[in-house]
C-alpha cells in the first residue's frame, strides 16, 4: 500500500445537508425552517435568555450581597525595575511617567509595586505604594511620597 492508495473507510465521510436545494429532498423550499413564524426569517429568534415574555430566571433569581465592583479603585501600575531609568535625585511624578511612556493613562491613581530591585536614589510620588516597595526605596535612600 502507497500514500496515494489510502482511502477512507466506506461510510465514515458523510456529505453535509445542502438545504434549500430542490423540492424531493425535503429540505427545499423552506429550507427545514416551515412555513411561517420567527423562527422561519432571517435573523429570526429571539436573544439569549428571553423566555418568551415570562420573567426571566436571572430576573426571579434573588440580589443577595454585596459587591465592590462600582467603587473598585483601578491603579496605574508601575514597578520598582522601571524607576532605574530615571537619573539619580529625579522627582518621579504621574506626570513624568506619562511623558516617558511608562504608564498609558493616570486612571484612578499611580501605584508602585515591589516587581524587581531599585538601585537609583530617588523621590517617588504616587497614590499608592505596597508595602516592601516603599520599604525598597526607603532603602537605597529614596522618598515614597503619597499624593
Amino acid at each position: 500500500m502507497q500514500l496515494h492508495e489510502l482511502r477512507a473507510p466506506v461510510g465514515s465521510r458523510k456529505a453535509r445537508k445542502r438545504v434549500g436545494r430542490g423540492t424531493s429532498s425535503g429540505t427545499g423550499k423552506t429550507s427545514t425552517r416551515g412555513t411561517k413564524g420567527q423562527w422561519s426569517r432571517s435573523g429570526g429568534g429571539v436573544r439569549l435568555g428571553f423566555e418568551g415574555g415570562q420573567t426571566p430566571l436571572n430576573r426571579r433569581l434573588p440580589k443577595r450581597g454585596f459587591t465592590n465592583a462600582r467603587f473598585k479603585k483601578n491603579y496605574a501600575i508601575v514597578n520598582l525595575k522601571q524607576l532605574n531609568d530615571f537619573a539619580e535625585g529625579m522627582v518621579i511624578t504621574p506626570d513624568v511617567l506619562l511623558e516617558h511612556r511608562m504608564i498609558r493613562e493616570p486612571l484612578d491613581g499611580l501605584k508602585v509595586l515591589a516587581v524587581g530591585e531599585l538601585t537609583v536614589k530617588l523621590t517617588v510620588q504616587a497614590h499608592a505604594f505596597s508595602a516592601q516597595a516603599k520599604q525598597q526605596i526607603e532603602a537605597v535612600g529614596g522618598t515614597a511620597e503619597v499624593i
